[in-house]
């Protein structure tokens, strides 16, 4: 048997699941929205988040994977008018105000937030992110990103982005700090709370965090009592050579692009090997469309792909590329050499569609206003497909990414994790304890083989 680095054998494994979603009405899957039964329009509302929670937790996720960002899609064209008109990732509101009240309604399920760390610094960004922690209960995980939009960086003052690569080394000494003030200003047991001795928090347990780099500065005490992960749990979505560093230094899950099982085999290998012996877990971005048949599935997929918008796929696919596709013909091949953009996503595609290709090859896997094709089936044509990924790529589970809300999720919940179940890859249950424990069956924090727990208040 194959074991998959995380002390599970291939073959016997559970399929993790997150819900991935953004608070806004066009994420992955462009002109969905559009769909008369589609409800993505109520993204301003906690109403809609509330029952999203709720709907997740029924269907026993492990978490709902929100992305971010902070900037227009304005590559395509030169101009964001086309994801204006489609609602391609705008308008988008502050993902973290809506974890708490999610929370609130939930006891299991776990959120990763995409955060930026590019244009915040970190003692704020480490408050906010404790909080959280608190606030959930233990549930809160960070994407880690470093941004990949000129529009971001001139919204934060800036004439650009910086390069690529500088972009990682400005992570690295950022993680450096945060993780200076979750796990080294606070002893575990600095807070005592003693009502007869009027002593809250003892002194000569709680230490200034002092950080002198290259880009941070920081002298100060860090504000909140120590939250139940301290660190939240890591996620990364960096794939390409300096984003697999930085990931196998920092990580604890990566999320990857769906190209072919053996590109995605081959990725989580060599992170996973970087990383060792800290176990790591890989999910695959995937979206689905099933019925109760083949054909009823099928059925759904054309009514589905009357709606599909590829002027916003294209819109999306040129600014996470960094490619105006515009410039070029539709069997002029694409050159994404020298961009700054998500270098992985441009991996991904010429392993999928092969060097030279072109933009007809990438609308032709547009089929739901998207370059990532949807798998279509039976829940247990579905279920193969599933497992199959699993076996053949190597892999923990799925950012299961949204088409017609919320039945996309109604559907994938009633009819496939049945299946799933009864296969026995799928859980029945939930177990006690935090978001970390839930995913590692190990404790709170993060292991003694993290570069992080060498922030550590350990005398």
């Amino acid at each position: 048997m194959q074991s998959n680095g995380c002390g599970q054998n291939a073959e016997t494994r559970q399929i993790r699941l997150n819900a991935f979603d953004m608070a806004c009405v066009g994420h992955i899957q462009h002109g969905m929205w559009t769909h008369p039964r589609d409800r993505s329009s109520r993204y301003n509302s906690l109403d809609y988040w509330v029952a999203l929670a709720k709907l997740l937790e029924k269907g026993l996720f492990d978490g709902l994977f929100l992305a971010d960002i902070l900037g227009v899609y304005d590559v395509y064209g030169g101009s964001p008018a086309p994801s204006l008109r489609g609602a391609v990732q705008i308008p988008l509101i502050d993902p973290l105000a809506l974890v708490p009240a999610m929370a609130h309604a939930t006891n299991h399920l776990g959120f990763g937030v995409t955060c930026n760390l590019a244009y915040e610094p970190p003692f704020l960004f480490a408050r906010r992110m404790a909080t959280l922690d608190h606030l959930t209960g233990g549930r809160i995980g960070w994407n880690i990103v470093t941004g990949y939009l000129d529009s971001a960086a001139r919204a934060m003052g800036l004439a650009g982005q910086m390069a690529h690569d500088d972009r990682y080394d400005l992570a690295d000494e950022y993680m450096q700090a945060v993780y200076q003030l979750w796990e080294g200003g606070w002893r575990d047991d600095a807070v005592i709370r003693d009502r007869t001795a009027g002593v809250y928090t003892d002194p000569t347990r709680v230490r200034a965090v002092h950080h002198h780099g290259k880009q941070f500065n920081i002298d100060a005490v860090p504000l909140w009592e120590p939250s139940p992960q301290r660190t939240p749990v890591l996620y990364q979505a960096g794939a390409s050579d300096r984003g697999r560093a930085f990931a196998a230094r920092h990580a604890e899950c990566v999320f990857l692009y769906g190209s072919t099982h053996a590109n995605v085999r081959r990725i989580v290998s060599d992170l996973r090997a970087r990383a060792a012996p800290r176990p790591m877990q890989a999910f695959v971005s995937c979206s689905v469309v099933t019925g109760r048949t083949e054909r009823e599935a099928r059925d759904m997929l054309e009514d589905y792909r009357s709606h599909a918008n590829r002027e916003g796929a294209l819109a999306h696919a040129g600014a996470s590329l960094g490619i105006d596709f515009a410039r070029f013909d539709m069997d002029e091949p694409v050159d994404g050499r020298g961009s700054q953009a998500i270098q992985s996503n441009i991996e991904a595609i010429a392993a999928a569609l092969g060097q030279g290709w072109t933009k007809r090859q990438l609308l032709d896997r547009f089929v739901l206003g998207s370059r990532q094709p949807p798998i279509v089936g039976s829940p247990e044509q579905i279920a193969d497909a599933l497992m199959l990924w699993m076996n053949e790529g190597d892999i923990d589970g799925f950012n299961l990414s949204r088409t017609v809300m919320p039945e996309c999720l109604e559907t994938f919940i009633e009819l496939v994790v049945p299946v799933l179940q009864e296969r026995g890859v799928y859980k029945t249950g939930y177990t006690d304890g935090t978001y970390r424990q839930k995913l590692f069956g190990a404790g709170d924090r993060l292991p003694d083989t993290h570069p992080a727990a060498a922030a550590r208040w350990t005398d």
